[in-house]
């Protein structure tokens, strides 16, 4: 019977927003049994956003996926000690408060180790615990900008632009989740469990390109290109007369092929354009050339004289996520979820990426009801029911 990839491990989540119940819905999906806690009453603000009137967000449903919830205020005693008493039965906990901001609870990495030696401390903040700006506050245009990401983006007259959507926040979570993955593995190899730090900025600045080495080493900076590449041409989005289409060459054979399909086979061999420091040097000359060919032609006309049933170059056409929900590629790879939902009806969920050879899907398919599993995850503590109805009045759950 198939299994799943991270059976068995139970992780503590209290992150919020955005990149760290990415993360933790990427565990989920994997197979752990993901613990939200979530403050009482009013839960993650993510809750609150896009969604039929009265219903949970569902950028909420999409990154909570899989998990339970429980609500808990782990600033007041008693819910302190109801956290610890949660630590002892757990291999992970994870946040993305403010840096210092568990410390000050008395829950920092040291009192949750020394509490369970076995137990992985992940946090992920704008900045990091350490350096001038750590404990400094951040969003995810804050990270883009202090990464060096914000400089790269936009074309060369205009802004610096933000890159679509909350990359900065799905970036950092994409690190803090291989950080816990890692940190768990190391700690079955050897018995150790760690404590990580994450700072989003130090994830931004890790994907700029290697342009810190290549300014470093050369004496070159980063530039606003647009669509464009610095280093190779044509490589661009294009306006077709119906939509938008990117073509990318990085070979001199790639190029020849290109130029055959758009019937000037002249310009491989044209001494401007033969190698890639030419190509590159007169990158706009160049895709204006592509993108007049590209212009007279439909989407349809151009994928079919450059895609794979013509030049077979790397090409696509700009879709927009909503045009990609019945897309026939992402929904053979498993990409569109489609769940059922007793009020929705049904949900969309981006799928995960990480598809294991004969892994079983997750347990949980939607995202909990705020403390929607109060009553079960505290009775695994020995929380009875008496009990638990005396912390909800006063607040503390």
């Amino acid at each position: 019977m198939p299994g799943r990839v991270l059976e068995g491990l139970r992780i503590l989540d209290l992150t919020r927003v955005v990149a760290g119940p990415f993360a933790t819905a990427l565990l989920a999906d994997l197979g752990a049994d993901v613990i939200k806690v979530e403050r009482p009453r009013t839960g993650d603000d993510y809750r609150y956003g896009p969604a039929p009137e009265g219903e949970t967000s569902l950028s909420f449903q999409n990154t909570n996926r899989g998990k339970r919830s429980i609500t808990l205020d782990v600033g007041h005693p008693e819910g302190r000690d109801l956290f610890l008493r949660l630590v002892d039965r757990a291999d992970a906990v994870v946040d993305n408060f403010r840096a210092g901001w568990m410390a000050s609870k008395g829950l920092g990495a040291d009192v949750l180790r020394a509490r369970n030696p076995r137990l992985v401390v992940a946090a992920l903040s704008g900045f990091g615990a350490t350096g001038p700006r750590a404990g400094e506050v951040s969003y995810d245009i804050v990270a883009q900008a202090a990464g060096g990401l914000l400089a790269m983006t936009g074309f060369p007259d205009g802004p610096p632009v933000r890159a679509g959507g909350a990359l900065a926040d799905f970036v950092g979570g994409l690190f803090l989740a291989l950080g816990v993955v890692s940190a768990l593995l190391e700690r079955e190899r050897t018995g150790v469990a760690r404590a990580l730090d994450l700072s989003n900025q130090d994830a931004i600045f890790a994907i700029t390109d290697s342009w810190a080495t290549i300014a470093a080493g050369l004496g070159m900076h980063a530039e606003r290109v647009g669509n464009q590449h610095s280093f190779t041409a044509p490589y661009d989005a294009l306006e077709a007369r119906d939509g938008w289409i990117v073509v990318g060459t990085a070979s001199n054979r790639l190029f020849r092929r290109l130029c055959a399909a758009i019937g000037q086979p002249e310009l491989a061999s044209d001494d401007r354009f033969r190698h890639h420091r030419g190509r590159a040097a007169r990158r706009r000359e160049l895709n204006a050339i592509i993108g007049a060919w590209v212009r007279e032609r439909t989407c349809a006309e151009v994928l079919a004289a450059l895609g794979p049933g013509g030049a077979d170059v790397p090409c696509a056409r700009v879709a927009r996520p909503d045009e990609l929900i019945d897309d026939p590629q992402l929904v053979a790879r498993g990409m569109i979820e489609r769940e059922p939902h007793p009020s929705l009806g049904e949900i969309v969920f981006h799928g995960n990426p990480l598809q294991f050879s004969d892994a079983a899907p997750r347990a949980r398919r939607l995202a909990p009801a705020l403390g929607e599993h109060n009553a079960e995850v505290y009775a695994e503590i020995g929380v009875e029911a008496a009990e638990l109805e005396r912390l909800r009045a006063a607040g503390i759950v």
